[in-house]
């Protein structure tokens, strides 16, 4: 039987879940004691060489919500979530020395920003015993069919087929609830917007992403869409929607941040087919996961190259960049009604429909001819479901050196008509200037 050890860390990152928790599952198994740790970086909030926010308020606010509710989950399972407004690599090695703590459970990330931050860690703590999990997948890294992650093919239908032909997704974790005498006693402060040097603000009424931030908030969200209005049996005919909240299951932003599982979201999905019925609609929900997991494998097998002018296809075009052109774009003051109907969406909630994204990056990329990685940092820096793998994979992919094999540009207009035949959706954002 192995030793179990004194006193362990779990370090939360974007896997702030207490269910299907492969870290903190793991801990409460292997270790006498347990204490938990989120970190603000005051990095992930500082202003960017293009003059906007790394993290903007809408993503803040809902990391926030977030992790207000990780802390009352947690405390249900009588562990304590300290939480701090400084640096990993400052607060951790006193918090080891504090509790005496021997072992560091983790979600495992690999892009470069993450990484540094471990590594620095990693070569000041050797002493610690590091516990990294793979946790971001539905398809999970041992099982996929391919040895090496330099072997996933760069068109996704390949990648899927296969994946779909041979791996069986891993069952759901339930983290068990620690005794009592694990609660330590935790006098740390969740940050407020102010705190991170952002301002308040009051939710657009107008919005498609009504939702606040946390695990119970995702959980409902799935009871909302599959199990009361039943939704998801019409999921893949209304996805493309762009007005209200249910025209998609809008389950992105929580999966960005790891409130919830791609796992979770899969059984339940497999539960409602065999409840309510599987048509197209619920395979398309899983089938939408399964491109998450693409661009995630994606960044594993090329690495920096998906934030490279020249992307994954090493592919030169000659890009420009017109700062005036960016702040027209940004503030939906192009020619194209739909574009600034998105664009105006998006600044003013934080959210865009994945149609809308689609059509902005290729005006902008394809259209405008302007450098892709200007707006893949303005997007992360504005959308509440912003996801590093995600978002840089589909830039790249949308702007012709990345994984669409088709280099395609899309007719806005004609995608206006298709989309929003009647109007309504540029209405509501361009009311101002159309009426």
């Amino acid at each position: 039987m192995q030793k179990k050890q004194k006193t362990s860390l779990v370090w939360f990152r974007n896997d702030l879940r207490v269910n299907d928790q492969t870290a903190l599952y793991q801990a409460a198994k292997e270790s006498e004691q347990v204490i938990a740790l989120y970190c603000f970086d005051p990095r992930h909030f500082a202003e960017t060489q293009f003059g906007f926010k790394k993290t903007e308020k809408f993503r803040a606010q809902f990391l926030i919500e977030t992790v207000h509710e990780l802390h009352r989950n947690l405390e249900q399972h009588h562990i304590a979530l300290l939480v701090f407004h400084e640096k990993p690599e400052t607060v951790i090695p006193k918090l080891i020395s504090d509790y005496s703590i021997e072992a560091i459970y983790l979600q495992k990330e690999w892009t470069s920003e993450e990484t540094a931050v471990t590594n620095i860690l990693k070569n000041e703590l050797k002493h610690i015993i590091w516990n990294e999990y793979y946790d971001q997948f539905l398809f999970h890294p041992d099982d996929i069919p391919y040895t090496d992650f330099k072997k996933i093919p760069e068109v996704f239908t390949e990648f899927r087929k296969q994946c779909e032909k041979t791996v069986r997704v891993k069952s759901r974790l339930e983290t068990p609830k620690l005794s009592e005498s694990n609660l330590i006693e935790n006098n740390t402060v969740i940050p407020s917007l102010t705190d991170l040097g952002l301002e308040d603000f009051e939710v657009n009424q107008k919005t498609a992403f009504p939702f606040s931030g946390g695990e119970n908030q995702a959980l409902s969200r799935i009871e909302e869409y599959f199990w009361e209005s039943k939704k998801l049996s019409v999921y893949k005919k209304t996805r493309n929607g762009l007005v209200g909240k249910d025209y998609s299951s809008k389950l992105s932003a929580w999966l960005a941040n790891g409130s919830i599982s791609a796992r979770t979201i899969y059984w339940e999905v497999k539960r409602y087919e065999k409840e309510i019925g599987a048509n197209e609609d619920t395979y398309w929900l899983i089938f939408e996961l399964i491109w998450r997991d693409y661009f995630k494998y994606i960044s594993l097998k090329h690495g920096n190259k998906i934030f490279q002018l020249k992307g994954i296809l090493n592919k030169t075009y000659e890009w420009k960049f017109n700062p005036k052109a960016f702040q027209q774009w940004t503030n939906g003051q192009t020619k194209e009604p739909f574009v600034n109907a998105n664009m105006i969406e998006l600044q003013q909630t934080g959210w865009m429909s994945n149609r809308g994204r689609q059509n902005v990056a290729s005006f902008w990329a394809k259209e405008w001819e302007q450098d892709w990685r200007i707006a893949a940092a303005y997007f992360e820096s504005m959308l509440i479901d912003y996801d590093v793998h995600s978002n840089y994979g589909n830039w790249i992919y949308n702007s012709g050196v990345g994984n669409d094999p088709r280099d395609r540009k899309f007719n806005i207009k004609r995608q206006a008509e298709m989309y929003d035949g009647n109007g309504a959706f540029q209405k509501l954002w361009l009311q101002t200037s159309l009426f």
